[in-house]
């Protein structure tokens, strides 16, 4: 018992096919090979190289940690 032999998964995969219909998995497979296809092509286009001149990205300062340093040295200036 509990064991699952190579029967019980046939018997699944026909329940699931009644179900679901031959069509309906072959349009569920090409969704997911399409949504692959579009991970793989949003990974490759990371890492494009940037052109000759062009500056990188600057990152963005913490508007808090602004606001932060704002008040303290106010705090400073007044004591």
């Amino acid at each position: 018992m509990g064991g699952v032999s190579i029967w019980h998964w046939i018997v699944v995969g026909i329940i699931f096919m009644l179900l679901f219909g031959r069509g309906k998995v072959s349009e569920l497979m090409g969704d997911v090979a399409k949504g692959i296809k579009s991970f793989k092509k949003g990974m490759a286009d990371d890492d494009v190289v940037q052109p000759e001149g062009a500056e990188p990205a600057k990152p963005v300062a913490d508007q808090r940690s602004a606001n932060v340093a704002e008040t303290v040295s106010s705090e400073r200036k007044a004591s």
